[in-house]
C-alpha cells in the first residue's frame, strides 16, 4: 500500500499571513511507535514531541529539568493546552519540532510549538506551562536566572528589577 500524495499546504511557513516566531528547532523522525495502524501519527504523539523539544529547549538554555527539581525545587507543568492540527505526520517522515516563548509571566509562561514537515506547519499548539514548587506542587515563581534566559530568549531584556 502505497502512502496517499501529499499536496501543498496553504498553511506554511513563509506563506503569507503565517508568521513563525524565533524558535528553538529539534529534528524528530516519525517511527511506527508514533503511528495508527494506517502509519499516520496518532494525535497524542504531537504532545510527546511537543514535550521532547520543550526539555530540549531548556537544556539548550543552559536548564536541566531534573537539577531544576532538585536544586531550585520547581518542576514546569503542563496548565492549559490547545493544538490545532491541520495536516497528518506520516511513518518516516522528517519533522521540525519548535517552541518559542508565546507569553512570559512571573509563575508561568506560553510557548507557541509548531510541528513542521519540511516548510509545511502541520500542527500548531499553545502550551501554558506553570511553574510549581516539589513541595505541595504550589505555584512558585519562575527562578530569576530562568526567568532571565526565558526572557532572553523571547528578545526581551531583563532589567534587575524584573529579575527580584
Amino acid at each position: 500500500m502505497r502512502p496517499p500524495v501529499r499536496k501543498a499546504s496553504p498553511q506554511s511557513i513563509g506563506a503569507p499571513g503565517v508568521q513563525a516566531p524565533a524558535a528553538f528547532a529539534l529534528p524528530v523522525r516519525v517511527y511506527y511507535q508514533d503511528t495508527d495502524a494506517g502509519g499516520v501519527v496518532f494525535h497524542g504523539g504531537y504532545l510527546s514531541f511537543f514535550e521532547r523539544a520543550r526539555t530540549e529547549w531548556l537544556r539548550q538554555l543552559g536548564f536541566d529539568v531534573r537539577q531544576l527539581a532538585e536544586h531550585d525545587g520547581v518542576l514546569f507543568i503542563v496548565r492549559e493546552l490547545r493544538m490545532n492540527y491541520l495536516r497528518p505526520a506520516q511513518v518516516d517522515d522528517l519533522l521540525t519540532v519548535t517552541a518559542a516563548i508565546e507569553n512570559l509571566g512571573r509563575a508561568q509562561f506560553t510557548l507557541d510549538q509548531r510541528v513542521l514537515r519540511g516548510v509545511d506547519l502541520l500542527v500548531q499548539g499553545s502550551v501554558n506551562l506553570a511553574c510549581v514548587s516539589v513541595q505541595g506542587l504550589k505555584p512558585a515563581r519562575v527562578p530569576p536566572r530562568v526567568y532571565a534566559a526565558l526572557g532572553q530568549s523571547a528578545g526581551r531584556k531583563i532589567t534587575h528589577e524584573e529579575e527580584a
